[in-house]
């Protein structure tokens, strides 16, 4: 009866799985046919990495690193007549010479020789068939020569003809015939969601193809422009290669990943095609990028200041610092004030400025949108060239009175400026910090602040200052206007009930 049993239970079982193979479409509620075309229409990247492959190149740097006299052993390495001096004193007798027919006469020191060694290697791509190539700026960076490889194996010295560190981009171009070519697309019509590529050379694997979705687009790194957010494996060594969405299009430059290994942990960022492509013609004309500037240092807006400052939201730009005699100082801006717009697209968080005053034609006039004292403003600024960092360097000089009085609501002990210290700092008025506590400590208010406004009221002095903040309403945060150094910036505090 056992084995019968035993039988009968691998026949059921036999029975119980074809029953359950034949019926599966209809437990799953479709038939074979839906089925079938439901797998089908998963993305097939087979025919799109044919096409955009043989654009993607293998990018190698290298550098020529001088060899010390006789050109071994690098830097520090003793010469051949030092060696041969060594090898006297410890062994005695002369000591065969390894070179001697390479050897300098006597009383004449070889020219320094020069060793090329590899430097790192990344990826590009090709953008025209005149041989003109697209990668990181990072990838080519302090490289004496620059090797480009095909997938067919040619490969071609390149000349680096500009790059551009803010974004990132550089422009190479190689000579060569049949060269293949991708097709530019448009980055700013992208969707998150959708489908994308990336071809390069991780860990020197060439022509590596990875896949993945967009999962955010303009985000804000803190660069000079904002990224593609994507979840394709990207790894070093793919900088410079090309993200490329469905229709065989590339609409980023592989940059950046975010990570604690060094290594890919699911995020990483692309620059937009449309930008890469806006610099690489300046590097290809002039073999650098000139941006607009008009002189001004801000910061990110918060939201308990800009409700105190009577904006329905923290939308725009702090000016935390004006460059003396720059373009915003000559239109009137001054440090505290928040732009808006400008010439008439909002700013919707403070690295959206420095983004369009830079691609701002040089030389043109633009209307800057600000709030200032509760009241909203339209100022026009002539566009500078972008050099380099400019700041005024005040420092507060001179001996400080005493404070008039003890801390008040707001934790602060103050005294006016002397004549000295406010011909430093350029200012009319305001008053200085000698000691912060209370709420103002904890706000991270200290000795040697200087305090312009008060709730949007100028700061004569540290009578005027006092009697304001006795007047203070407890249950409301209040904002003052704090310079420390070059930078200033509104601070929201709330005072201490009496």
């Amino acid at each position: 009866m056992k084995n019968n049993f035993s039988a009968g239970s691998k026949t059921l079982s036999a029975l119980m799985l074809s029953a359950g193979v034949l019926l599966a479409p209809a437990v799953l509620g479709l038939a074979p046919a839906a089925q079938a075309a439901a797998v089908a229409g998963l993305p097939d990247f087979t025919e799109l990495v044919d096409k955009v492959g043989p654009a993607v190149v293998n990018i190698r740097t290298t550098e020529r690193l001088k060899l010390g006299q006789g050109g071994q052993g690098g830097q520090g390495a003793p010469s051949d007549e030092e060696m041969q001096e060594f090898l006297r004193r410890f062994f005695g007798g002369a000591v065969p010479t390894p070179n001697p027919g390479g050897k300098a006469p006597r009383g004449r020191r070889q020219a320094p020789q020069e060793e090329e060694v590899q430097r790192g290697v990344g990826s590009g791509f090709i953008i025209s068939p005149e041989g003109y190539v697209l990668t990181n700026a990072h990838v080519v960076d302090g490289a004496d020569e620059v090797y480009v490889t095909l997938t067919d194996k040619r490969e071609f010295k390149a000349k680096v003809l500009g790059a551009d560190g803010r974004t990132d981009v550089a422009l190479l171009k190689i000579e060569g015939g049949k060269l293949p070519s991708l097709t530019i697309g448009d980055s700013g019509k992208i969707r998150v969601g959708e489908w994308v590529i990336a071809i390069g050379s991780p860990f020197n694997l060439e022509n590596t193809v990875t896949a993945g979705i967009i999962s955010a687009k303009s985000r804000d790194t803190g660069d000079y422009l904002a990224l593609i957010q994507s979840d394709v494996a990207v790894n070093p060594g793919n900088s410079g290669g090309p993200l490329i969405n469905m229709r065989g299009e590339v609409i980023g430059i592989n940059s950046q990943i975010a990570t604690l290994s060094g290594g890919y942990n699911g995020i990483s960022f692309a620059v937009p095609i449309d930008e890469a492509i806006r610099v690489s013609d300046q590097l290809k004309k002039s073999g650098k990028v000139t941006r607009g500037r008009i002189g001004v240092q801000i910061g990110e807006l918060s939201k308990e200041v800009a409700e105190s400052l009577g904006l329905k939201s923290a939308q725009g730009a702090e000016v935390s610092l004006v460059e003396p005699g720059g373009p915003a100082d000559k239109a009137g801006i001054r440090a505290g004030d928040i732009i808006l717009k400008f010439n008439g697209v909002q700013i919707n968080r403070s690295s959206d400025l420095p983004r369009l005053v830079g691609g701002t034609a040089l030389g043109s006039q633009a209307t800057v949108t600000i709030w200032r004292k509760g009241a909203q403003q339209e100022v026009n600024v002539a566009i500078a060239e972008l050099e380099g960092d400019k700041s005024a360097k005040a420092k507060a000089e001179g001996a400080k009175p005493k404070a008039e009085l003890a801390a008040n609501a707001l934790g602060l002990k103050v005294s006016d400026l002397t004549a000295a210290q406010k011909k430093a700092l350029d200012l009319d008025g305001g008053v200085a910090v000698d000691s912060a506590e209370g709420v103002a400590g904890r706000a991270g208010l200290h000795s040697g602040d200087v305090i312009l406004q008060l709730n949007n009221v100028e700061i004569r002095d540290a009578k005027q200052f006092n009697a304001a903040v006795a007047k203070l309403d407890p249950k409301k945060a209040s904002v003052v206007l704090v310079r420390r150094g070059d930078v200033t910036q509104f601070v929201s505090l709330r005072p201490s009930a009496k």
